[in-house]
């Protein structure tokens, strides 16, 4: 009799565990997988694991992830100075627009980013609106959030976000700050 209470509990907990890697705790981590295309038509996947979103070409640098609508004041008045620090950061930083908008051609958006001074990133791709609500929901803006909606990452790992028009020395500071300048 007791050898079977024994066993029973200790083969239950064999067979809940499986023969996976992953610990519990990486079992129950939120994770997806979000696909964008540019507006020149390159791919760029965006993985979300936990509360960390990585772009696939952001290792070691930090991203940017700039959450926007074209016909939105603000969102335009940001665009210049997301380019000036995309020309000052180089290959450091990654700064990849997210439109909200579904009906947005690659060359409006193209003019827009002539017209604005953006010398960045801009996806356009249905899987946008998901990406922009994923993150928002993971930084706790809720899905009303206001735009533009910037958020700072390095290595995939949240930083800082920023609701609304914020000055270019306030995300240059943190820019310099994530890089270790």
């Amino acid at each position: 009799m007791r050898f079977s209470t024994l066993i029973i509990p200790l083969m239950s907990l064999l067979l809940l565990t499986g023969c996976g890697e992953e610990t519990a705790e990486e079992a129950i981590v939120s994770t997806a997988s979000f696909h964008l295309l540019d507006s020149h038509g390159k791919a760029y996947v965006v993985e979300k694991r936990g509360t960390n979103f990585t772009l696939d070409e952001g290792k070691d640098k930090v991203v940017l992830f700039d959450v926007f609508a074209t016909w939105c004041p603000p969102c335009r008045a940001e665009v210049r100075h997301l380019g000036n620090l995309q020309k000052k950061y180089g290959e450091d930083l990654i700064i990849m627009g997210i439109t909200i908008e579904d009906d947005v051609s690659n060359d409006e958006l193209e003019k827009f980013k002539k017209t604005y001074g953006g010398e960045y990133l801009i996806a356009n791709k249905a899987e946008n609106q998901s990406l922009a609500r994923s993150i928002a929901s993971t930084i706790g803006v809720g899905q009303q959030f206001p735009i533009p909606l910037m958020i700072l990452y390095k290595n995939g790992e949240y930083v800082t976000h920023y609701m609304g028009a914020t000055p270019e020395e306030i995300i240059d500071n943190d820019i310099a700050q994530a890089l270790g300048k």
